[in-house]
């Protein structure tokens, strides 16, 4: 920071938004290839490809904010717009499936049997597994809570203990999903209600895999003495993507699994 006069970050050219647009690309060609001709080569090339990507984009974040002083005050602040631009983008991704949810749900077509959910289909009990969900869920969002105010008060201990609470609930949660889906008595080929149900349900859940991912590389950078009472938006932006995910959820529980059911 020496030779330069401002307190922005002018970031190094970097080839992982390249890579990381790569293996999007090949993600999404592999899993379609794997729907129609059953191979998952393409998908898991792409896979590989992206979890290298991310590895060393966090690593090269990690260097500039925590060896390298490069996270200043104004710098901080625009990564806070950049998050909370992030997470306002991905409200909006869910109301679209909110948004095909009631407009199949409030009226019912003749071809749905004019009622929901449509004639044939047997709901989930709202009050058995996904019950139990909300509950783990709600439990993460107090953990993660508890984390941020431990590192902010300088509790390492705490913070290390509450954060590793926090990722098994939400291993425990996807594990809890994954068996609702293979005991699920639709699938996602049943009409509008498998469609809304597993689109909108699967991407948060992927959404909780990916959130445990962020708070998992927290754990482990608190572990390394990374974080300081005063310095660790790391945590915070992992911290709102978790209480986003909680909310999400909430909706979903309420208008899906309750009042859909």
């Amino acid at each position: 920071m020496a030779h330069q006069t401002h307190a922005f970050h002018m970031v190094d050219p970097s080839p992982w938004p390249l890579t990381g647009a790569i293996a999007a690309l090949l993600m999404t060609s592999g899993l379609a290839i794997w729907f129609h001709f059953h191979t998952t080569t393409l998908m898991l090339i792409g896979s590989a490809l992206l979890l290298l990507t991310m590895y060393q984009w966090w690593r090269d974040i990690v260097r500039e904010g925590t060896y390298q002083g490069h996270h200043t005050p104004p710098v901080q602040k625009g990564l806070r717009f950049g998050m909370i631009l992030f997470i306002t983008s991905e409200v909006f991704f869910f109301l679209g499936f909110f948004w095909a949810f009631f407009h199949s749900s409030l009226a019912p077509t003749p071809e749905l049997g004019g009622s929901w959910p449509p004639t044939g289909i047997t709901p989930l009990d709202p009050f058995e597994v996904p019950l139990l969900n909300t509950a783990v869920l709600l439990a993460s969002g107090v953990t993660v809570t508890w984390a941020h105010h431990s590192i902010m008060e300088g509790k390492r201990k705490q913070a290390i203990q509450s954060l590793m609470l926090t990722i098994l609930l939400g291993f425990y949660f996807t594990l809890l999903q994954a068996m609702e889906y293979h005991e699920a008595p639709f699938t996602i080929a049943d009409g509008v209600y498998g469609s809304t149900f597993f689109v909108a349900t699967g991407f948060h859940g992927l959404h909780v895999i990916i959130g445990s991912s962020f708070l998992a590389i927290c754990l482990m950078r608190q572990i390394a003495h990374h974080f300081t009472s005063g310095h660790h938006f790391g945590f915070e932006a992992a911290a709102w993507y978790w209480h986003f995910v909680d909310v999400v959820w909430l909706f979903l529980y309420v208008s899906i699994y309750w009042w859909g059911s």
